[in-house]
């Protein structure tokens, strides 16, 4: 640019509050400095004047606080409950500022109107680049004109300020496109996942985890999930190791010289008689010849530049100190000038840093000053140039001091020890390594080697300075070769190997960067959500151990066979990210392939979810409210709603146990088919109905309860409840609903908007294929005076008589089938058991919600085959139930109709292996151990788990 002409208004956007306020500073030198408040008070408006390349500028220069805008699905979707959570793999999503980001856009607006240029002074990595953009487009959207440039500074200090201003370059469009890949990514999977684990859980079991488990949020994040399992393998690692124990071989010799401590080289035998053996062998023959001594020069060599990974890793082994919190008092450091920008991948120093000048800032320092000096002054020779680690991010330099401090009033223990940690590590890595003299001896002992190593530090150098380390050593008495002696000990000692132990936050730290899990900027961030989420837990020693939850989650990942807990996945995507970063591929690729993939695994994992309930329930005990709250339960998408056209409409049972297809959307919404009270089991499929709409309309596998359906029905069925299945409604008009049959006081529910249009023109009847009658009232199908017809339930007289449901004829009913009953030896009615044929005699029930009741039940336990007596009245038939069932609690809904009794399913014969679970947890078959189907036990306690 050249210099002179007219002065221009120019709009600076740093990151937060404090640099601006710091930048400001600097670059007005504190002079003409003037200070006015924006819409938020938060962020203030500084306004000086300033020379950019020889431009006279009008500096306006504000802030906006991270992230102006937020990633988030269409209101649409926003709901929990509003769709199937795999939709939103690809429900559309916006990128918006939030409410409570308004005044500071308001404030950009009206500032960049009135700008020529707009220079923005955010931090130099992938996010900061990302929310240049989010600046960008708040401002040319009101003024299209603005010219753009970008500040590129690693510290809050003047050289690096003023360098910034005067070489401004354009931002970075891959950057920005990476972190928005990444953000829609994490959006997507994160919230799939999560809703699916939450909703599938959370009600199903009793989770210890939080003092309010209904409002527990079970999260699932892909770079949270494969943090977790490296917990999760550790503990695992350490659970299941067995320890064995070993025999070696200890030999020492003290003479005038000193003592020595030799060591077998053999290591250790695991087997004892070999161990005697070789002992006994060695004890014989004792004498101890000096076969090799060596004498080398030794070098420890001081640590790379630091890097944020390093910086985590080192503050939490010396100082205990979480990632997070090291962090956030690193931030702190870096906005009050005192160290460079904290987030960096980088571990080398690039030529044209003034490394002389860094140390020349720290020799005043009481305590490493007279090293700083010692480091400048060229004849002790103390000064290397540093090493190189490998890793440059190109953004900004590795992590190091940037103002001399000997403590600031308003800083903690923590803020001193990690300035003390920065200042250290710096002057370690410009220094010379530390020599030694390392001697190591071997001696023969009856065909046995031995050895013994001693070190002398010659030159400590680095460690003179870098108190976190030392390289202990001992001296050992002076040998030669030829040299025999008799050894003072020599014992055979036994041992026990010992598992790995726990990892620590800097091993955990060191497993995420090795494999490519999170960011720099970000892993802190994923090891706290773990902690948040009641996943693990740290101890006083930084060491981490999965919860029962997130031992659970692991598990039922782990048993489907699919490693959603691995690093693998979460590697590929960051190396994609990195790609889109550096140029090198297109974010839309990038996208579509990542949630292609992750779209597979949730698909997968659905349709395995029995593993997590057979993994939570090792840990958990059931919760009672499995079958409860319709309004907070999700099932299989059946098909989109007719009625709101907003949500998907799922299967799922109600309070009463019975199936129904709900809208989502409830209670908005309330549109719902309610399905026949006999249906035992039902599964939605994959198979689409061609005539119903709006689609698609899923079908569904219905297994029905024999003796519930006429014979000439079968009991299993695949049906379409689009309104185009003659046979599901003629089972809706047979069987009824359930509990809503009989409070509604109809017998024939609503199916759906086009079956209740059909139900209105009376079609034909299903008896005797005549119209202008229902099948209900069909005159074929009932006879004799109204004074012999059954009595319902309720006791009052039925206008008509229904065939018997075992022998199909008129003029009994299914209770007095002479072909079904048969009188006892006391006189008793009887039924027979439809398991094993067995008569079952009519008994009274006296307990206190059935007292007088009458009832029929198998007299063999095994059997466990149970009936009212007055649901074979209405049609509902037998069925069996689990032996731990009270009679009860097995009529909580006896007022609601025969088919308003709570079932539980019996599978069909070609599908006896297979077990349908609703997505509240319950299993339709009953509760029952999910690992070798026995009811008597869960599967926590069962003696066939591993």
């Amino acid at each position: 640019m050249s210099g002179g002409g007219r002065s221009i208004r120019v709009l600076n956007v740093a990151e937060k509050p404090s640099v601006a306020k710091s930048v400001a500073t600097i670059l007005s030198g504190n002079q003409g400095l003037r200070i006015r408040e924006g819409r938020s008070r938060y962020n203030k408006i500084f306004e000086f004047n300033y020379s950019i390349n020889g431009q006279p500028s009008l500096m306006l220069l504000t802030s906006v606080t991270g992230h102006l805008m937020e990633v988030e699905f269409e209101d649409r979707f926003r709901k929990w409950h509003s769709c199937d959570p795999a939709d939103l793999f690809h429900a559309p999503v916006r990128k918006f500022v939030p409410q409570d980001k308004t005044d500071i856009k308001r404030t950009l607006e009206e500032e960049a109107r009135k700008c020529q240029w707009l220079v923005l002074w955010l931090d130099c990595d992938r996010e900061g680049e990302n929310i240049a953009f989010e600046v960008i487009q708040v401002c040319t959207a009101v003024n299209r004109h603005l010219t753009i440039k970008r500040a590129r500074f690693s510290a809050l200090i003047d050289r690096e300020i003023h360098a910034a201003a005067q070489n401004l370059v354009q931002p970075n469009k891959g950057f920005a496109d990476a972190v928005d890949a990444r953000q829609e990514i994490d959006l997507r999977i994160g919230a799939s996942f999560t809703r699916f684990q939450t909703m599938l859980l959370r009600d199903a079991f009793v989770i210890d985890a939080a003092t309010d488990d209904r409002n527990l949020v079970l999260s699932y994040g892909p770079c949270q999930f494969p943090t977790l399992g490296f917990i999760v393998e550790r503990y695992w690692e350490v659970q299941s190791y067995v320890p064995e124990e070993f025999w070696t071989i200890n030999c020492s010799y003290k003479s005038d010289e000193g003592f020595a401590s030799f060591s077998w080289m053999r290591g250790h035998l695991f087997d004892y008689t070999c161990a005697v053996v070789v002992y006994e062998m060695c004890v014989q023959e004792p004498n101890a010849t000096v076969t090799k001594v060596k004498k080398q020069e030794k070098l420890k060599y001081p640590p790379y530049p630091l890097n944020t990974v390093e910086l985590e890793k080192r503050a939490s082994r010396y100082f205990r100190m979480s990632s997070e919190h090291t962090m956030k008092v690193a931030e702190d450091l870096y906005q009050a000038g005192f160290i460079s920008y904290p987030r960096t991948e980088t571990d080398s120093f690039s030529e044209r840093t003034n490394l002389h000048a860094i140390v020349l800032e720290q020799q005043g320092h009481p305590v490493w000053g007279p090293y700083a000096q010692r480091l400048l002054d060229p004849g002790s020779g103390l000064w290397r140039n540093p090493g190189n680690g490998g890793h440059d991010d190109k953004a900004h330099p590795p992590i190091h001091p940037t103002k001399f401090s000997a403590g600031e009033a308003g800083w903690s223990q923590d803020h001193l020890r990690l300035y003390e940690l920065v200042v250290r590590h710096f002057l370690a890595c410009v220094s010379q390594p530390a020599v030694g003299a390392e001697t190591t001896v071997e001696i023969d002992i009856a065909g046995e080697l031995f050895a013994a190593s001693g070190r002398e530090i010659i030159a400590k150098n680095y460690l003179d300075v870098y108190r976190f380390e030392s390289w202990g050593g001992s001296l050992i008495p002076t040998y030669v070769v030829g040299q025999q002696f008799v050894p003072t000990t020599l014992t055979l000692d036994s041992g026990v190997t010992r598992p790995p132990p726990l990892l620590s936050e800097a091993d955990l730290l060191t497993c995420m960067d090795k494999e490519g899990i999170g960011t720099d900027a970000t892993m802190h961030d994923h090891i706290k959500k773990l902690l948040d989420r009641f996943y693990a837990t740290k101890d006083a020693n930084t060491r981490f151990s999965p919860t029962n939850l997130g031992e659970a989650l692991v598990m039922g990942y782990d048993d489907m066979g699919y490693k959603l807990w691995k690093p693998y996945l979460r590697a590929v995507m960051e190396r994609d990210m990195k790609a889109v970063s550096e140029g090198a591929k297109r974010k839309a690729e990038v996208l579509e392939t990542c949630l292609q993939q992750m779209k597979a695994c949730f698909l997968d994992a659905r349709l395995n979810k029995v593993k997590l309930f057979e993994a939570m329930a090792i840990f958990f005990e059931r919760s009672n409210r499995s079958i409860g709250d319709e309004q907070h339960t999700s099932g299989e998408v059946v098909r989109p709603c007719g009625l709101c056209l907003e949500s998907d409409m799922v299967l799922r049972k109600n309070r009463d146990g019975n199936f129904m297809v709900g809208c989502l959307g409830f209670p908005q919404c309330r549109n719902v088919v309610w399905l026949p009270g006999s249906v035992s089991e039902a599964v939605v499929t994959t198979n689409v109905c061609n005539s119903c709409n709006p689609g698609p309309v899923r079908k569904i596998q219905f297994t029905f309860r024999r003796l519930e359906i006429p014979l000439d029905y079968n009991s299993i069925h695949l049906g379409c409840i689009g309104g185009c299945d003659e046979t599901l409604r003629e089972l809706i008009e047979i069987c009824g609903t359930g509990s809503r049959t009989s409070a509604r006081g109809r017998a024939t529910p609503v199916v759906s908007g086009s079956v209740q249009r059909s139900n209105m023109r009376q079609g034909a009847c299903i008896y005797c294929h005549q119209t202008g009658h229902s099948s209900s009232g069909c005159p074929s199908q009932f006879s004799g005076p109204q004074s012999a017809r059954s009595r319902g339930m309720n006791g009052q007289n039925n206008n008509t008589q229904s065939v018997c449901i075992y022998c199909h004829q008129l003029g009994h009913s299914s209770i007095n089938c002479p072909s079904q009953s048969s009188a006892t030896q006391s006189g008793e009615l009887s039924i027979p058991c439809n398991s094993c044929g067995a008569p079952c005699p009519l008994r009274t029930a006296n307990t206190a919600n059935n007292r007088g009741r009458k009832f029929y039940s198998c007299q063999l336990k095994e059997c466990n085959f149970f009936v009212w007596e007055d649901s074979l009245n209405s049609g509902t038939g037998g069925r069996s139930i689990r032996a731990n069932n009270t009679i009860s609690s097995s009529n909580s809904s006896r007022n609601s109709g025969g088919g308003g009794t709570r079932r539980v399913a019996r599978a069909a014969p070609n599908a006896a292996s297979v077990t349908f679970v609703s997505a509240t947890g319950d299993p339709v078959s009953g509760r029952r151990c999910f690992v070798c189907g026995d009811p008597a036990h869960f599967a926590n306690v069962c003696p066939n788990r591993g």
